[in-house]
């Protein structure tokens, strides 16, 4: 929840912590999308549904079978409808690009986040904040000019992923706001609840196949993405600014990038070893203090 001010709650011990392995758990979500025998927005049917009836008894044993607010549950599964065309975006985009490619500009919604810091404070980031936005977003620079080609063969999929970051980035702040008043589990279910049929019906209506025969790649999906990374990101949203969540989404392209190289013999040379140090001491940076933000 938010403070009287508005302000995030003190992030704790442990927030930072959760909100950069909740993106580390969701950067192996392109490879195994990619390794899933569904279609690709199936996949990311299958990832809700089979992640639900956990998140439901989280939710429950959270909220103590209260019912939650109606306005909460509305704004709630607004986000979940974003939420679900994000996903069918960006898991349409995944097979179509590079696993890389499609993580970064999946994650555009670090720099959309960014800006709507800028809006809501009215002032620009100075200090360690300033260099640590300039050292992130050149740090995945490196990583995408060293995996990107300019092929029509990826220019589907890079669009693709980049409208999946302009969706995700309505997500998040509704979900933000929602926190104010719901716990995390119950936000997290609820969303995923009424993003689950719409992803339903994309997948049927572009005629892909929903039924896997290998399941492990779809239930690991579930987990890594839906319950573990999603879950520790919900949660940490109230205790940090736009500015911060929108960083430490660039942990997932360095991540990706690895596990592409890993999973799929993608090129990762040394160029993109040191952008990912680049994000890496950008997220050091942007933990320190830093001087007043100047007003626009």
């Amino acid at each position: 929840m938010d403070g009287a001010d508005g302000a995030p709650l003190r992030a704790g011990r442990w927030g930072f912590a959760a909100l950069l392995f909740g993106n580390i758990a969701l950067s192996l979500g392109a490879m195994l999308v990619r390794l899933a025998d569904t279609g690709p927005v199936a996949s990311a049917f299958w990832r809700l549904l089979l992640a639900l009836p956990l998140l439901a008894l989280f939710a429950w044993r959270e909220a103590g079978g209260r019912v939650p607010p109606r306005g909460a549950v509305i704004v709630a599964a607004g986000a979940g409808v974003f939420f679900a065309l994000d996903l069918a975006a960006w898991h349409v985009g995944i097979v179509q690009t590079k696993v890389a490619n499609a993580t970064l500009f999946g994650n555009s919604a670090s720099l959309f986040l960014i800006l709507w810091s800028i809006f809501l404070t009215r002032s620009l980031p100075r200090g360690w904040q300033a260099l640590a936005i300039l050292l992130a977003f050149a740090g995945s620079a490196l990583l995408m000019g060293q995996s990107y080609e300019l092929s029509p063969d990826y220019l589907v999929g890079d669009l693709l992923s980049l409208l999946a970051g302009v969706l995700y980035t309505v997500y998040v702040i509704l979900m933000q706001r929602v926190r104010g008043t719901l716990a995390p589990w119950t936000a997290l279910g609820i969303s995923s609840f009424f993003s689950a049929p719409i992803l339903l019906g994309v997948a049927l209506a572009l005629g892909e196949s929903v039924m896997p025969h290998n399941w492990t790649p779809l239930i690991l999906l579930a987990l890594t993405s839906q319950v573990i990374g999603q879950g520790l990101i919900i949660w940490s949203l109230p205790r940090f600014s736009p500015l911060v969540l929108g960083l430490t989404l660039l942990v997932q392209p360095a991540f990706a990038a690895f596990a592409g190289w890993w999973a799929f013999g993608e090129t990762l040379g040394p160029i993109d070893l040191f952008g990912g140090m680049m994000v890496g001491a950008a997220l050091v940076l942007i933990r320190l203090p830093s001087r007043t933000a100047q007003p626009i």
